[in-house]
């Protein structure tokens, strides 16, 4: 589903300047491959310090008071092999197994209880807003202090959807069904081409994702999920068949379960179909779910080490962005 990740932290960015600069030569060719190249290859950064961007934006940080709760709950934090209790915050991940021989599918399941809803943040790969910018999702949590993330959306290959993270508005196209985490605590799906970043943020929304399908209406599985296109990106249209997945479910307020099923990995974990995601969800007892960006992106990420195993090979493919709980 999203372009092959070949580089790893060490190094991957001077990697990365050798190969723009060998695309920027072919680009001056013209063509379909040079446009090709630089809609979905060469790296476009918008904005880089995402991180001083964000906390120089007018609200959005966060108020006294739940810095101070941060404070005094920090040196009570449990970790175990498993799971993660700070204050009111708790994360636990667990591993599923169903079916046996081609069959197996193997998935892997957080359940998280959030203190307070902007908990749950976001960050982009290398701290940089733009186009075809990855990194893999470990190493944006470790930038960060996370103690949980998985993928996010992969924002950085379409260049259409709503994308406000962490109370800021970096794009305003809608285009699709999107999931939007509030500063209460709900989640909601919604259409992005019936409102607007703006009234969104209005409405106190904390962070959206651009990807879909919404897997559940009412906590039924939805109907026609199999047939959704995310966008209308080449080599991106479909996202059908058996496949490895990240989906976000909502239990209640500020209790939310998320799921990485690993895949193409015949023994290990074949992957489901966007109706057995839904499944998934239904029965971790979600009333909402929201399909993310998958295949070799999908990854869990867990106090210091990936939880799943990507593609059977233990290999992460990078991505544009994670959502992420920070250690206290």
């Amino acid at each position: 589903m999203t372009p092959p990740q070949t580089e790893n932290r060490k190094g991957g960015r001077t990697r990365r300047v050798v190969v723009s600069a060998v695309l920027a030569v072919t680009l001056s060719a013209g063509g379909a491959a040079a446009w090709a190249l630089d809609r979905f290859v060469i790296p476009h950064a918008q904005i880089t310090n995402v991180s001083e961007y964000e906390a120089s934006q007018a609200g959005t940080t966060t108020n006294s008071s739940t810095d101070e709760t941060s404070t005094d709950t920090s040196a009570s934090a449990v970790v175990t092999d498993t799971s993660y209790t700070s204050g009111d915050t708790g994360v636990t991940v667990s591993t599923v197994t169903t079916g046996s021989g081609d069959d197996t599918v193997t998935y892997y399941v957080a359940d998280v209880v959030l203190d307070d809803a902007t908990t749950l943040k976001s960050a982009f790969a290398e701290d940089t807003y733009g186009g075809n910018i990855t990194e893999n999702t470990s190493a944006i949590a470790e930038d960060h202090n996370a103690i949980f993330a998985i993928n996010g959306d992969y924002y950085g290959f379409r260049d259409t959807g709503i994308v406000i993270r962490n109370g800021v508005v970096y794009r305003d196209e809608g285009a699709r069904q999107g999931l939007a985490f509030y500063k209460d605590g709900t989640v909601k799906v919604y259409d992005e081409t019936s409102t607007t970043a703006e009234q969104l943020i209005a409405d106190g929304v904390w962070n959206t994702l651009s990807f879909g399908p919404s897997l559940l209406d009412n906590g039924q599985i939805a109907s026609g999920i199999e047939d959704v296109e995310v966008d209308t990106n080449f080599g991106n249209h479909s996202i059908q068949g058996e496949q490895p997945r990240t989906a976000v479910g909502v239990i209640d307020d500020n209790h939310l379960v998320f799921v990485v099923v690993d895949g193409r990995s015949p023994g290990y974990s074949a992957g489901v179909t966007m109706t057995g995601l839904a499944q998934i969800m239904k029965d971790l007892g979600a009333t909402t779910a929201y399909n993310i960006d998958g295949g070799g992106s999908s990854t869990m990420y867990f106090n210091g080490s990936l939880v799943n195993n990507p593609l059977g090979e233990n290999k992460e493919r990078g991505t544009s962005d994670i959502l992420y709980i920070a250690q206290s």
